[in-house]
């Protein structure tokens, strides 16, 4: 079953690299007492995800941390070493916080995840968007096709925040 607007997230363990190696984080860790935007990707380096998908939460990071928002997060099923090349090779740096769900537990626990075995990729997270406030979900944007970034746009979120 899909999480929905009014529902609290379910508690996962994601995976954030540092310099001394990845380390876990809670989702009370980066939720709790905190307005998040959280969006998602079927995966690091593809190419919707970073050449549309990712680049826009970039290039707005400032306007939607001026509106009242703690901070910026992606998450993906990739391996936390995946997500820290993507971090560096976007520039991102200090402006999003990058989360591996790298067995795609957060995602299948949302019920956002999908089967994208038939190209080669296994178990992906759809792509979404989504604000939260203290844990729940108050804006939940999921598009219907992986290679859109239609909906779940930097811009599209702003004018819901």
């Amino acid at each position: 079953m899909t999480i929905k607007v009014g529902e609290m997230l379910p508690s996962a363990t994601f995976r954030v690299a540092t310099a001394d190696g990845p380390v876990p984080k809670s989702t009370d860790e980066i939720f709790k007492n905190k307005k998040v935007v959280l969006f998602a990707v079927p995966g690091a380096f593809t190419p919707t995800c970073h050449k549309n998908h990712l680049p826009g939460f970039i290039a707005r990071a400032e306007e939607i941390l001026s509106r009242g928002v703690d901070a910026i997060a992606v998450t993906a099923v990739n391996d936390p070493f995946v997500m820290a090349a993507w971090e560096q090779a976007s520039n991102a740096g200090g402006k999003i916080v990058f989360l591996s769900d790298g067995n795609g537990e957060f995602a299948r626990a949302l019920g956002l995840d999908f089967d994208a075995s038939a190209a080669g990729l296994g178990l992906r997270s759809k792509r979404y968007s989504m604000l939260v406030e203290d844990g729940e979900v108050m804006v939940l944007n999921v598009e219907d096709v992986p290679s859109k970034a239609d909906k779940t746009s930097a811009e599209v979120l702003l004018t819901q925040i």
